[in-house]
């Protein structure tokens, strides 16, 4: 049985049902609908009156073939699974979708994307592999949020040279199964990308890409190439020798490690050696110093008149027959 429709609800086919179990699923209040696996060439309308509801909708593998003209009230909608099914194009209706951050329209018969998709300003994650793309679709270039691209399993042999300005934020793109021949110099300027999967082209030589600083893993393998790429040592490689190289890069890490930790030890011992050296030889001088001041002391007390100094026992007499008389301001002897 289907679940009945909100209240408020309008337009054409607004009396419809809801799918079965949609009551139910919505009972939760966590804002999910999953009908993925469910034949349904068509959405019920009634579907766009949990406008304020709806968060995410999932309708992968539903053989679905079009949206309800009045999708585009989902404005709550977050997520929206649309893979593995039939669209020859995207509905219009999802291009106007404001907080969507998640889009999948994989597997479906797309072969490019609307102009209109620039209005998603606040997508996040695209999945789009498994279609029939040629090109790189441009509008893309106006999502400068993108953060995760998936695009495998494509026929794409280039991609536009602006898009490493015109998506700075991206982390994660997924260009496996494609035809390209060699490294988009593009890729090469993507600083802040963290995941690049490269899988099952046909590209014959890899270019340096130990300038990709954020790099942290690069998929490579089913490519014809005799060599890993060349890439900072913080990246995982997987591909065609990538074990054997990694695993001689962290011998050589491990090795160098240990020849600066032996350097350092050896730079600590030689500084505490130098520090009781230093040590050892002012104790000694205040040693010497204190015996010689003991054996002055001693000669003192044992030879009292060695150490007489008459020219100071005189200026000292001197010194007390001066008197001073304050008429004349100056000093006078009694002589």
């Amino acid at each position: 049985m289907g679940g009945s429709v909100p209240k408020g609800a309008s337009g054409e086919g607004a009396d419809e049902p809801l799918p079965e179990g949609a009551e139910e699923q919505l009972s939760t209040g966590d804002g999910i609908l999953e009908f993925s696996g469910r034949k349904m060439p068509r959405l019920p309308a009634s579907i766009c009156n949990l406008s304020e509801s709806l968060n995410k909708l999932y309708l992968t593998g539903t053989m679905i073939t079009e949206l309800p003209d009045d999708f585009y009230q989902l404005e709550n909608l977050r997520t929206l699974a649309l893979d593995a099914n039939r669209l020859a194009e995207l509905p219009e209706a999802v291009c106007s979708l404001p907080k969507l951050g998640r889009l999948y329209i994989g597997a479906n018969h797309l072969q490019g994307l609307p102009m209109s998709f620039a209005r998603l300003q606040s997508l996040r994650i695209l999945w789009i592999e498994r279609n029939f793309l040629y090109h790189f679709p441009r509008v893309l270039l106006s999502l400068p949020g993108l953060r995760c691209l998936q695009m495998g399993d494509n026929r794409m042999k280039r991609l536009p040279s602006e898009i490493a300005t015109a998506m700075p934020g991206l982390k994660g793109f997924w260009l496996y199964a494609n035809r390209f021949d060699r490294v988009p110099n593009a890729l090469l300027r993507l600083h802040g990308l963290e995941i690049l999967d490269l899988d099952k082209n046909r590209i014959t030589e890899f270019p340096d890409m130990s300038r990709m600083k954020g790099l942290r893993l690069l998929a490579y393998d089913h490519n014809p190439v005799t060599s890993p790429p060349k890439v900072a040592a913080t990246v995982t490689l997987v591909g065609e020798g990538a074990q054997e190289f990694m695993e001689e890069r962290e011998e050589q890490r491990r090795q160098r490690e240990e020849e600066e930790q032996e350097e350092r030890e050896r730079e600590q011992q030689e500084a505490e050696n130098k520090e009781a050296e230093q040590g050892e030889e002012e104790g000694q001088e205040g040693h010497e110093e204190e015996l010689y001041e003991r054996e002055e002391a001693k000669e003192r007390v044992e030879n009292p008149n060695d150490h007489y100094y008459p020219e100071y026992e005189e200026e000292q007499d001197y010194m007390e027959d001066e008197e001073y008389y304050p008429d004349e301001g100056r000093y006078y002897n009694q002589w």
